[in-house]
């Protein structure tokens, strides 16, 4: 079977991508990735957030009281070159050990440091950028036109400074999350990713702390991406790529099935290992051989929406069907 797809113009030999993680932070891992099946591994985030934290900790423990404010600059600019110094090696030696394509990814809070980034990235040598976009709609004293604002003022000062293809990785936390996929489609992204996965609070009853949660993700997830890209498929100027939920190589057949162009993996992998690939991409290649597929082009997209003899399905929210039919049996 023919497994090869494109997808930010890039040329992939399988579908399947591993995500932004710890699977992907040194060369050796993603040699390995390449090795079991992987089409492009999206290195581990450059998080602005981490360099921040870390630039605070060295401050108070390193600077003398007395003269911090004249080690402020230094301090700054001494971390933040060191990080991505060490980012920028990485990208490195993953372009020297592999020939499939190394997608960089930036976390940024703050607008400046996001070109700054992305233009020593594209420097390394890496062969696109994921920027991995996300503004908490916890933001009170926000507008909804402030926050789409937010996401757009990122893409197009990037976008100014950079020529490798641009992906933005996005949550489903819009107000009207169909409008605001087409809008970011046309800004010259080269793809979208749906979704996101974030840090999930939960508490812990006997020490009275807040925890984490559901750090992996489950196959009961994949419906909601699912859904999206079924919508969106064939109605975006851009490259999709489906991602969360995704444990099996049918998880990703369904994705393809659906209108996606490409498929991020991550969680399972951490759960069955690297050689995991192997099964996903077996998985695949067994089905397209009992359909009679020979290539990715020949069913990607065939039950997406736009194309499928019953569409209203991806946008039906009530269990109507289901719980009618429950009735008949009780």
């Amino acid at each position: 079977m023919d497994l090869s797809t494109k997808y930010l113009g890039l040329d992939l030999p399988t579908p399947v991508i591993v995500g932004s993680s710890g699977l992907t932070d040194t060369a050796k891992k993603i040699e390995e990735l390449e090795k079991y099946g992987a089409g492009a591994v999206v290195i581990k985030s450059i998080f602005e957030e981490e360099i921040t934290m870390e630039f605070e900790k060295v401050l108070a423990e390193e600077a003398p009281s007395r003269y911090k404010d004249d080690y402020l600059d230094y301090f700054d600019y001494k971390i933040k070159e060191q990080n991505l110094g060490n980012y920028i090696k990485l990208i490195s030696d993953a372009k020297k050990k592999v020939k499939i394509p190394i997608i960089a990814s930036i976390n940024c809070t703050s607008s400046h440091e996001w070109t700054y980034f992305a233009q020593k990235l594209e420097e390394a040598g890496a062969d696109a950028i994921e920027l991995n976009i996300f503004v908490m709609p916890s933001t009170l004293d926000k507008s909804l036109d402030d926050i789409d604002h937010d996401y757009l003022e990122i893409i197009n000062n990037v976008k100014n400074v950079v020529k490798i293809p641009l992906s933005i990785k996005i949550s489903y936390y819009f107000s009207n999350l169909g409008r605001a996929i087409k809008v970011l489609s046309k800004t010259g992204v080269k793809g979208i990713v749906l979704f996101n996965r974030f840090f999930s609070p939960d508490i812990d009853l006997d020490k009275m702390e807040i925890t984490s949660t559901n750090v992996f993700s489950t196959p009961q997830e994949l419906p909601t991406s699912l859904r999206w890209i079924g919508i969106m498929a064939k109605r975006v100027k851009c490259d999709l790529a489906a991602s969360t939920g995704v444990h099996d190589g049918k998880a990703v057949v369904k994705q393809l099935l659906a209108g996606a162009d490409a498929v991020q993996m991550v969680s399972a992998l951490y759960q069955h290992g690297p050689e995991y690939l192997k099964t996903v991409i077996g998985e695949i290649e067994s089905w397209m051989k009992d359909k009679g597929y020979e290539k990715i082009d020949d069913f990607r997209g065939i039950l997406s929406q736009e194309q499928y003899v019953n569409p209203a399905l991806y946008e039906r929210v009530q269990f109507m069907k289901y719980f009618s039919d429950r009735e008949k049996y009780q």
